[in-house]
């Protein structure tokens, strides 16, 4: 019952949400990557002239291997920005540089959302990892208390990625301003930046959306399983 079941049906509307923001995201930021900026300058570029102009100098600036695989780490103040980016002077390039460094600046000013993401990082791995083989244990042999431990650890990653949200949409946000602030873009321009944002912010939108739906799966088979 527990890998067949009816219950599987309240994650649709999550897995369509996900399969649409994947496709969004590649197809508008591959759209928005032939189309150059108005100063031809790649992301690369960008961003060392952001970072200097907002005095971040400590922030390296890496090349990473893939595509659509740009993150900045706290941990060791680096931007990792992927080829499509890194060497690209499109307006998909810029938008994507510059929501990398949104995160940065949050880091710097001690951006209280992302703080605590951080924090939850560990623990919302840790959570995630075990509660699955608590829940299903628990499940198995009929014991409540395991299944509500397992459902317990989940959470915490449901948690981590409902912090997400506001962390992502407030880095687009910084983006775009800074990119306008700065001279870097049109406003024309700033159009596309905004899609090609506003389609990545939707793959965590959907991220959230099948947490929390595999989140009230989990507690519905508890549920299930205690009135047997």
């Amino acid at each position: 019952m527990f890998l067949f079941d009816p219950t599987y049906i309240i994650l649709l509307p999550a897995l369509i949400l996900s399969l649409y923001a994947s496709w969004k995201v590649r197809a508008t930021f591959s759209y928005f990557s032939q189309i150059p900026n108005s100063r031809r300058i790649t992301g690369a570029e960008a961003a060392r002239i952001l970072l200097g102009a907002l005095g971040l100098h400590d922030v390296k600036i890496e090349l990473t291997p893939g595509s659509l695989t740009d993150h900045y780490d706290p941990r060791t103040k680096t931007l990792r920005l992927s080829e499509p980016v890194y060497y690209s002077p499109s307006i998909s390039a810029l938008g994507v540089c510059a929501h990398e460094i949104g995160h940065a600046i949050q880091h710097a000013q001690g951006y209280l959302p992302l703080v605590f993401r951080s924090t939850l990082v560990p623990v919302a791995a840790l959570g995630t990892n075990m509660a699955f083989p608590l829940f299903f244990i628990g499940f198995l042999f009929g014991n409540p208390s395991l299944m509500t431990i397992g459902i317990l650890a989940f959470s915490l990653g449901v948690l981590f990625y409902i912090v997400t949200l506001p962390v992502e949409i407030n880095a687009s946000k910084r983006a775009r301003e800074l990119l306008l602030s700065s001279g870097m873009i049109t406003a024309r321009e700033a159009e596309g930046v905004k899609a090609v944002l506003n389609s990545a912010a939707l793959t965590y939108l959907a991220a959230a959306a099948m947490a929390l739906l595999q989140l009230l799966r989990l507690i519905l088979l508890a549920n299930m399983r205690r009135r047997d």
